[in-house]
């Protein structure tokens, strides 16, 4: 299934996954009572439009949805226009001309919109333009609620991801050696995949001193730092196929052996994930995932990243810390068969100096979990 998708000059959902979506906000809409949606990507932010027609969006787009109805969508810019015409599925695609909400308003007044439900970051300028002419309702949560839980289609562009991802990882491990800077070490991992139609969501990558740590996450951004012997590789790896992303998380040792302080550290993480792991499946509460992880402060350690978070498609719910770092409070929700999480026990001392990363996207199942990630888990050595 997945060498079809890779081949495919640009993918596409099948008809009768994005007719699942159109009847999914359907619903929400008459829950809410509006006529139309407004659908916005707006510079770059926003993945709603993409869902709805295949355009991933670039600057702008700007999508009017109603069921039963051919879609519009106005896009910037001029140069981008031709390609969203070819990838956007049953729209009606037009170029903004530089003012594209004003074009979008007047769409929905030919249309006879009465009330639009709004989903995507739309500036506040823009959100005040529309409110001249039509009463508006917030649909982002609905759109949250509906990205939660994965079709069987949207599950298979995540395992591409997640290959993205675990190949990334293993271009890492076995080429890093010292020398080589934070920059080369993210080179590394892109090469693994771009070539492939890969793109990189993000790439955070540590480098420390296992002998006196400065840092017990990774950084967003990579420094000119090199790679020294007896340094710790951690890492937290995310390359998408289009919208679709795995997560994988690992650590290993630069020419020695780790020391006892990471070992000890490696071992809190792996038997937290594997508690947490053996805690998932449909159905399993907030409260009992907090307490699984308990293992981590057990032996005197702590978290500094999330402990656990939905993902494929955005970073979602539930967004879970651990008892001695709480990510606000608890979720009121339980897991549902075929979301997708990364569990991601970030183990760090208490000063917060040092840290390891382990951890990967799974599929929540009725009785357990999936794993969709293969790389090696364990403190590896290069």
């Amino acid at each position: 299934m997945t060498s079809s998708i890779l081949e495919q000059e640009y993918p596409r959902f099948s008809d009768a996954e994005y007719a699942r979506r159109h009847q999914a906000l359907s619903r929400v809409m008459q829950k809410h009572e509006v006529d139309h949606l407004l659908i916005v990507t707006d510079h770059r932010a926003g993945n709603a439009p993409q869902w709805v027609t295949g355009w991933p969006g670039t600057v702008e787009a700007y999508v009017i949805f109603k069921p039963g109805e051919r879609m519009t969508m106005h896009v910037e810019w001029y140069n981008h226009f031709p390609l969203a015409t070819r990838i956007a599925r049953d729209a009606d695609v037009r170029w903004g001309e530089h003012r594209g909400i004003q074009k979008t308003i007047d769409e929905l007044k030919r249309r006879g919109a009465k009330r639009v439900g709004l989903i995507g970051p739309l500036l506040n300028a823009k959100v005040h333009q529309v409110e001249e002419h039509f009463p508006i309702t917030s649909m982002d949560s609905e759109y949250v609620r509906l990205r939660l839980i994965k079709s069987e289609e949207e599950i298979d562009w995540l395992r591409i991801g997640a290959a993205f991802s675990d190949a990334g990882f293993q271009e890492l491990l076995q080429n890093t050696r010292p020398g080589l800077t934070e920059r080369e070490l993210g080179n590394l991992v892109e090469r693994a995949y771009v070539g492939q139609g890969g793109t990189t969501f993000i790439h955070y990558i540590g480098v420390t001193s296992m002998a006196d740590p400065h840092i017990c996450v990774p950084p967003q951004f990579s420094s000119s730092r090199e790679t020294k012997a007896g340094d710790v590789v951690f890492c937290e790896l995310s390359a998408s196929w289009w919208d679709y992303s795995g997560q994988v998380l690992r650590s290993f040792a630069v020419g020695a052996e780790p020391t006892p302080l990471y070992r000890d550290l490696h071992a809190a993480a792996e038997a937290a994930f594997d508690s947490v792991t053996r805690a998932i499946h449909h159905g399993t509460t907030m409260q009992e995932i907090v307490d699984a992880a308990g293992v981590i402060e057990d032996r005197g350690f702590t978290v500094y990243d999330d402990l656990m978070h939905g993902f494929g498609g955005g970073y979602f719910p539930p967004i879970l810390g651990t008892r001695s770092r709480p990510a606000g409070p608890l979720p009121q929700m339980t897991l549902e068969e075929n979301m997708t999480v990364v569990v991601q026990p970030n183990v760090v001392t208490r000063d917060h100096k040092a840290g390891v990363q382990v951890g990967e996207l799974v599929r929540v199942t009725k009785n357990g979990f999936e794993r969709l990630h293969s790389a090696p888990r364990g403190f590896l050595r290069v």
